[in-house]
């Protein structure tokens, strides 16, 4: 990890046919067919998210980098936490992640 990044806390789940990733520390969710898609598409919001929140929307960072998931999906992670740490989580199901996150915009970083 470089000095210039955050690492936020993430999961997947398989619904269906689909893969749905949660960052429960900015509250964004993606979707896609497979994991490694829907992860990707996870990391690209919320990179565009932080680019946007120390850019665009810079007098409401604070509020738009500190806005937490729903308690059912922070439930949720502690949930698979719980099942990773005991050797019960089914990867073929579930997983969990973590994503890095830029501390300054995009086209700054060097």
């Amino acid at each position: 990890m470089k000095p210039i990044e955050l690492l936020v806390r993430c999961y997947a789940n398989k619904d269906g046919d689909q893969w749905q990733a949660f960052c429960i520390d900015l509250c964004l969710s993606a979707q896609g067919d497979t994991l490694a898609d829907a992860q990707g598409k996870l990391h690209l919001m919320i990179a565009d998210y932080v680019t946007e929140a120390l850019t665009i929307d810079r007098e409401h960072a604070e509020y738009l980098l500190n806005r937490k998931a729903p308690i059912k999906q922070i439930a949720t992670y502690h949930y698979y936490k719980i099942l990773h740490s005991i050797g019960r989580l089914k990867s073929e199901l579930h997983t969990l992640f973590k994503e890095t996150i830029p501390l300054v915009p995009q086209n700054y970083a060097h």
